[in-house]
């Protein structure tokens, strides 16, 4: 006779899925990277006004290369391990703290990688670019 487990599966929150997008401020000198849920959309002007950063734009292909290493489309916080100057700063949207779960592009567009929350925050400290999390959204 088979021995029933105790131990009850609980139902594992889904990871929430983040879109990564790389900036630059109006003279070029400063490169930010802002993450935040893929189901939310985020308008630059308002996105200005909450980042206190001046004026933004996306950076370019050839900017995404120099600080991040990566290509477009690839973009993600994982592209921080090849900033050895930390030059890119890290705006994470305050509501993915409450997600046990963050997925994220490993760098390459055709796949998706999940991490406990504690693990990424662990790997950023370890990466060591600087880094918040603010509202992003009303």
């Amino acid at each position: 006779m088979a021995r029933r487990s105790r131990n009850r599966l609980r139902p594992l929150l889904p990871p929430r899925h983040c879109k990564n997008l790389f900036f630059r401020n109006h003279k070029g000198n400063r490169h930010y990277l802002v993450c935040f849920d893929c189901d939310r959309d985020l308008a630059i002007h308002d996105l200005e006004h909450r980042l206190h950063q001046g004026k933004l734009s996306f950076a370019s292909p050839e900017r995404m290369m120099r600080y991040l290493g990566l290509e477009p489309g690839s973009v993600s916080p994982f592209g921080l391990i090849n900033d050895a100057e930390h030059h890119v700063h890290l705006f994470l949207d305050r509501n993915l703290r409450q997600s046990p779960s963050l997925s994220f592009h490993p760098n390459d567009c055709r796949a998706t990688v999940v991490i406990a929350r504690t693990e990424f925050e662990r790997y950023l400290s370890l990466v060591g670019n600087s880094y918040e999390y603010l509202d992003l959204y009303e």
